[in-house]
């Protein structure tokens, strides 16, 4: 035991080293969401997730944006567990006829100014679950979105660079599929 005990302190962690650089891209398109969100609402932009029925392909995504090496938090996003403090509602998966009313009702609890996003292909049109008969659609069938994320699932950097559009582009009034 000693002598384990003394060759893991000679040779280290078995861990990889911590990146320290990030994708310089990544960090301007965060930014640039901050300051619009803060242009445009006054404060950090707040996001509520809702799963329609999804195959959580998605949800993992979005997930990632709060992990070490995204971290949305510290560009002024924060993913909140109350429609009521949302500015934003990202949802995910085709609606089921099962989830219509709870999506509305999250839908009318969120305070205006707010937005709808609709993240993956399931959202967008139903995807491959489109044609079950549990299946209504995507989102748009319940919901009026402003904007469609395509994608299965779509990546952690499209997502950020989707709400960057939906900030900038939202205010104007330009719905629209990225």
């Amino acid at each position: 035991m000693r002598r384990l005990l003394f060759k893991s302190l000679i040779k280290g962690p078995l861990s990889e080293p911590r990146q320290v650089v990030m994708d310089r891209s990544l960090v301007a398109s965060a930014d640039r969401l901050d300051r619009a969100a803060h242009k445009r609402l006054g404060r950090s932009l707040s996001i509520r997730v809702v799963d329609a029925g999804s195959c959580n392909g998605c949800e993992l995504e979005i997930a990632a944006l709060s992990n070490a090496f995204y971290d949305l938090e510290r560009f002024g996003l924060r993913l909140v567990a109350s429609p009521r403090h949302a500015d934003v509602l990202v949802v995910t998966g085709p609606v089921t006829a099962n989830m219509r009313e709870a999506l509305e009702r999250t839908y009318f609890s969120t305070p205006d100014p707010k937005w709808v996003v609709a993240v993956g292909d399931c959202a967008v049109d139903g995807g491959v679950f489109g044609q079950s008969y549990a299946v209504l659609g995507g989102v748009s069938k319940v919901l009026s979105v402003d904007l469609h994320i395509p994608g299965c699932p779509p990546r952690p950097d499209e997502l950020l660079d989707g709400l960057l559009w939906l900030m900038e582009n939202a205010a104007a009034g330009r719905a629209a599929a990225r």
